[in-house]
């Protein structure tokens, strides 16, 4: 049988399962742990997410921060503010420790270490700072800094 060359246009159908299938595997490699970039990202697939998901909202005197967290160590939660930038960083365990990694039919909860960094609206007062975790959440009350709070000014009528 005499070798040819692949031609795209008569070998389409068969060109473009083969890129799928290469494509499917880098994803599936990142999936599971075996690229360095799977450590930032706790949810599956190509559009993975920045990990925890959160809503960040404002009013006159605070920022309010909402973090979609469930399954944490509260214990390994670290918060911290720096140049109105907010620091989130902790573990999240493995669901069993008895269980390998090739054992798994299919694994979508990521386990490990995670930080997530996000600037934040307005300047805020770092002492005043109040978090709580409950039911998955992590709930960040921020205090604004004075010169970030709006100032009233008084309109003099003549």
């Amino acid at each position: 049988m005499p070798l040819r060359m692949w031609d795209p246009f008569t070998d389409l159908d068969k060109g473009f399962e083969a890129l799928r299938r290469e494509i499917e595997s880098v994803f599936d490699n990142v999936v599971e742990g075996k690229s360095p970039f799977a450590r930032f990202a706790f949810l599956p697939g190509a559009a993975a997410r920045s990990y925890p998901l959160m809503n960040v909202a404002e009013d006159s005197d605070n920022v309010y921060v909402e973090a979609l967290a469930p399954g944490l160590n509260p214990d390994t939660l670290e918060v911290s503010i720096l140049d109105n930038t907010l620091r989130v960083a902790g573990e999240k365990p493995p669901i069993s420790e008895d269980v390998k990694r090739e054992a798994f039919h299919r694994s979508e909860r990521s386990a490990g270490r995670f930080v997530r960094t996000i600037a934040l609206p307005v300047g805020v007062d770092a002492d005043k700072v109040q978090a709580q975790y409950k039911n998955g959440l992590l709930l960040l009350t921020l205090t604004k800094a004075e010169e970030a709070k709006p100032k009233k000014i008084a309109v003099s009528v003549s």
